[in-house]
């Protein structure tokens, strides 16, 4: 089992159940360390104390809060765990809502929830099959690393999962991005909702989904430890001009169709109507309201 984060409780109403928190994730990217080129020797960090000029060793360190310049306060690690929070030591349910109703862009990192213990097992499992019957998600509070946050819990399997949520606060105004105020015909929309079709998926799983970037570093690697020849590098694509947005979405679709396997030909794609042509369209339907006028 996954090392254990952080240890304490689900508290669901009146009922309690006691749980670790281990990573539900792991980091398989290739990891780097920093050495001097000239020799290859180890580049360190090493932690040196401002005041004494020398290298501290990691027992004489601690947390502390600068609140004015050189007046600090000391806080412990056991401080931090007696905060006077019912969620220092408890993973506290406020709500339970739709998981719709929540803004992917809040959601963070996630944990699993394991149970400590005989004594956990049945309420923990009374709370999994309510979350699974209910179709909503928990909405819990919770303080660790000296800061509380909100928490989201859910199903994976059999597994409660704890994910980290932000703050409102912490999520910035999509307005400071100035998003573009173009408009698109309805043509346009049509021809890309073709491109989504033709590039939908049942799920996540093919080569386009796997790691290339930790693949191809380790092919590397592995040429420079046995001194031969790096691989090449692939010709990067030059992102063309789009000078007809229709004509793009019609050769992208064709192209997403090929790449599948697929027969390259597809419907013809919604044609942009020039206004010379709706002009055309509405002198015509004027003249023949016009005919029906005279022969009634």
């Amino acid at each position: 089992m996954p090392r254990t984060i952080w240890s304490g409780a689900i508290s669901f109403g009146l009922v309690t159940i006691p749980i670790h928190v281990v990573s539900a994730t792991e980091n398989h990217s290739i990891q780097f360390h920093q050495y001097h080129l000239e020799d290859m020797g180890r580049v360190r960090v090493r932690k040196v104390c401002d005041l004494e000029d020398r290298e501290v060793a990691q027992s004489e360190i601690g947390k502390g809060y600068e609140y004015a310049k050189d007046q600090i306060v000391a806080i412990s690690d056991a401080e931090l765990q007696d905060l006077p929070l019912p969620t220092a030591k408890a993973i506290e349910i406020q709500a339970f809502v739709p998981l719709e109703s929540i803004d992917p862009i809040r959601i963070a990192e996630g944990y699993y929830l394991v149970p400590d213990g005989q004594v956990a097992a049945k309420p923990y499992k009374l709370l999994r099959q309510a979350l699974e019957r209910s179709s909503k998600v928990a909405i819990a509070k919770y303080a660790w690393s000296g800061q509380e946050r909100l928490g989201l819990l859910r199903l994976r399997d059999d597994a409660i999962v704890l994910h980290a949520m932000r703050w409102p606060d912490e999520v910035r105004d999509p307005a400071a991005v100035d998003p573009p105020h173009e408009t698109v015909s309805e043509e346009e929309i049509e021809g890309a909702l073709a491109l989504m079709e033709s590039m939908s998926r049942d799920g996540l799983e093919g080569p386009e989904f796997e790691d290339a970037y930790t693949d191809a570093l380790a092919k590397i690697i592995e040429s420079k430890r046995e001194d031969k020849p790096l691989p090449e590098a692939p010709e990067p694509e030059q992102p063309g001009k789009v000078l007809d947005l229709m004509a793009a979405l019609t050769e992208s679709v064709q192209q997403a169709k090929a790449s599948r396997g697929e027969d390259a030909d597809v419907h013809e794609m919604p044609k942009k109507r020039t206004a010379k042509k709706q002009l055309a369209k509405k002198t015509a339907a004027k003249k023949t309201s016009a005919r029906r006028s005279r022969s009634a």
